[in-house]
């Protein structure tokens, strides 16, 4: 039996792995951090082998919480991820299977991998209404790109612009699935929404926020251990140079709406969180978020409002979030989009729970709520 994480994306610590009904892993901090709640690895030598697996630190990782009702992701092909019944105690987290090949992968949800990344760039530049714009380069030194898009032939005078961003926190990859589904859509030179959507409005699109820890495995921070969701008020080229980047071109060009895309760990649910505590806020934005879920609402039942954060006090909204940063800065419509880590308990899935597949059905069906508000923002 060997087991490793020595890849893309891989994070875990082996404590023990003498025998395969007692093979003991603590899930590891991310770089430069105190978070921990993703894990990535391969186990090697284990067909038709009855495999425990314990996770020792569950209970001390970030979201403890989260560990409840979760299923551990698997995948023997890296190619479609399955749920495999959990067990959590209190204390630590055990999964328990019988495999039929060499080797399985096991993961906090499906992976995003960098080289996916680079491929749905490369797929979005495929179209006449994209272009990549390189903003610059990470602290570890790699590639960080926006895409545009824009139906430069539409004779609309005057555009809306709107920004989609995800994998701030780069564990949480059912964002980068989420801005995929998205992505294929607005893309789509037959889907009449979307033609109809881009005679109104450009996008703005960076759908990794964070390569350097989606590369590292880590669950929230980049290389140099920020938390980039709440570097907005602040950023630095020197500890957040992917917020700066992004920040610089929003003044540039301006913002008429802006989504984030996230994952939480606890919540069985998609929810959004919008900007009631922000001190601008208003009657005007609170019917521009009435309209937009409303309209999302409509378009996927697999979004629901009534699950979700606590609404943030008067005036008492984090600025250093983006879209509370956003929302006030350019006055406008902003939603953090939250997915599930573990299932939408409204419309479960015993088999995959809330999936890759079901991520990019929710991006996009985020292209319909969009198109549905425009006329309002």
């Amino acid at each position: 039996m060997k087991i490793s994480s020595a890849f893309d994306g891989g994070r875990i610590d082996v404590v023990k792995a003498d025998s395969f009904d007692d093979i003991q892993l603590n899930i590891k901090n991310d770089s430069n951090s105190d978070f921990r709640q993703w894990f990535y690895f391969r186990i090697q030598g284990v067909k038709d082998q009855n495999c425990v697996v314990k996770f020792l630190n569950a209970a001390d990782c970030f979201v403890a919480e989260g560990w409840e009702d979760y299923d551990v992701c698997a995948s023997v092909d890296r190619e479609e991820w399955f749920r495999i019944p959990t067990d959590y105690d209190g204390k630590q987290m055990t999964v328990e299977f019988t495999a039929d090949t060499d080797d399985i992968y096991l993961a906090y949800f499906a992976p995003y991998s960098f080289e996916r990344h680079l491929n749905l760039l490369a797929f979005a530049q495929q179209s006449d209404l994209c272009r990549l714009q390189s903003l610059g380069e990470t602290v570890d030194g790699r590639d960080f790109d926006m895409l545009v898009i824009d139906d430069v032939e539409s004779d609309q005078a005057e555009k809306k612009n709107l920004w989609v961003i995800a994998r701030q926190h780069p564990g949480e990859t059912m964002a980068e699935w989420c801005a995929e589904g998205f992505l294929e859509t607005i893309l789509d030179a037959d889907n009449p929404t979307s033609r109809t959507l881009l005679q109104q409005c450009r996008f703005f699109v960076v759908p990794n926020m964070n390569p350097d820890g989606a590369y590292r495995g880590n669950l929230r921070v980049n290389a140099t251990g920020a938390n980039l969701n709440r570097e907005w008020l602040e950023p630095t080229m020197e500890k957040s140079p992917e917020v700066y980047l992004v920040r610089e071109q929003m003044h540039k060009h301006g913002v008429d709406m802006f989504i984030d895309m996230h994952g939480d760990e606890a919540i069985p649910y998609n929810f959004v969180a919008g900007c009631e505590g922000n001190p601008n806020y208003d009657e005007r934005l609170k019917g521009l978020e009435e309209a937009f879920k409303a309209a999302f609402h409509a378009a996927s039942p697999d979004f629901q409002d009534e699950h979700g954060y606590p609404k943030d006090e008067p005036g008492k909204g984090d600025l250093r979030i983006a879209t509370n940063y956003v929302g006030e800065t350019f006055n406008c419509l902003a939603y953090t989009l939250e997915m599930p880590f573990k299932d939408n308990h409204d419309l479960p899935d015993e088999m995959y729970g809330w999936s890759p597949e079901r991520s990019k059905k929710l991006g996009e069906d985020i292209v319909i709520a969009i198109n549905n508000t425009t006329d309002k923002i």
